[in-house]
């Protein structure tokens, strides 16, 4: 008996060591689960994480008054409090006006594993990233003036920054958007499928394992990879064309490349694709597989995949909403114009 236990153990060791050997394989890869291993991946060598720098990132981030109605801080559209994006088809901002391309807001959560950022990739990082939306005018609708104007005019977010920067630092739009990135690279989710990669096997259901497998040997794995299992600018339409392709006119960058969207927390991000037409994840599954596989994916497999994406469901760190500084006569007043 005691020789059927061990031999029986040993396969299944073996087995998983073989999952977890053809995960990496397909370019899957884990959240470090080392602090140290990890800020080697986040950390900005050009403006290093810092708790100071973090705390007032998220202060900004919260901050609607740094948008030109008074209204829309970067949380608005990227709610940290359920997937990081907004749960609707086409994001809304300055005088509720809806993006005018039709593109979905992507979650903020892991965001920094991308090579590249907007769905057609045009900025290479979160700090790039931030500039954008506060001047877009659908968006938060600000000029860098305004911006700048608001922060100077409260003593504490000057206080702030002298704390996080030195005495001498000089506080521009730039470095209000550096700032904001900065606390957006710690937005990391690490989930069961992390710790199953990183050595505990036990921490996946057979059922997220065999999910896992099945994503693998379908090919969704060939898009969906890295760290962010979704990260690169990659071809849309490769087999057959998105069912809903004429809601919106986006269509890629340059040569018609769209950046591929995380799979994390990807049960919590519903509306999905680039102009959050599909709610629901088993159609999302089905059409990917149809135009980008030339495949049809059965119902089994469908659910056998989805149990996977279960599995990257991430543990968030708990935000406190901060305490904001109080305006102050200087502090530009909102507008709707």
């Amino acid at each position: 008996m005691k020789i059927i236990t061990s031999v029986a153990l040993a396969a299944l060791t073996l087995s998983a060591s073989n999952l977890i050997e053809k995960t990496k394989e397909a370019g899957l890869k884990p959240i470090p689960s080392s602090k140290t291993e990890l800020m080697k991946l986040i950390d900005n060598p050009k403006n290093h994480i810092t708790d100071e720098k973090v705390e007032l990132g998220k202060k900004l981030y919260f901050d609607p008054r740094l948008s030109k109605s008074g209204l829309i801080s970067c949380n608005f559209c990227h709610n940290l409090s359920e997937g990081g994006d907004d749960g609707v088809s086409a994001a809304i901002g300055h005088k509720w006006t809806a993006n005018p391309h039709h593109l979905n807001s992507p979650t903020v959560y892991n965001a920094v594993f991308f090579d590249a950022q907007f769905w057609d990739g045009r900025d290479k990082d979160l700090e790039a990233q931030a500039q954008g939306p506060m001047q877009a005018a659908p968006e938060m609708s600000a000029t860098p003036e305004h911006v700048e104007k608001v922060v100077t005019s409260m003593p504490e977010y000057v206080s702030e920054f002298q704390n996080a920067y030195g005495k001498d630092v000089k506080i521009t739009f730039e470095k209000v958007t550096d700032t904001i990135g900065l606390f957006e690279r710690t937005l990391v989710t690490p989930s069961v499928y992390d710790d199953y990669l990183n050595g505990d096997d036990k921490a996946m259901t057979s059922a997220q394992k065999n999910g896992l497998e099945t994503f693998i040997d379908k090919g969704c794995a060939s898009c969906h990879n890295g760290i962010a299992l979704g990260q690169s600018m990659n071809a849309m339409n490769v087999t057959a064309t998105y069912k809903y392709q004429n809601v919106g006119d986006f269509k890629g960058d340059a040569n018609g490349m769209v950046k591929v969207p995380t799979l994390r927390n990807i049960t919590q991000t519903a509306p999905y694709f680039h102009n959050g037409q599909i709610w629901s994840l088993k159609e999302a599954i089905v059409e990917m597989g149809r135009i980008q596989l030339g495949t049809k994916i059965t119902d089994k497999e469908v659910s056998s995949i989805e149990e996977f994406l279960k599995a990257l469901d991430g543990r968030k760190t708990d935000i406190v909403v901060p305490q904001l500084p109080a305006s102050t006569d200087k502090t530009p007043k909102p507008s709707m114009n």
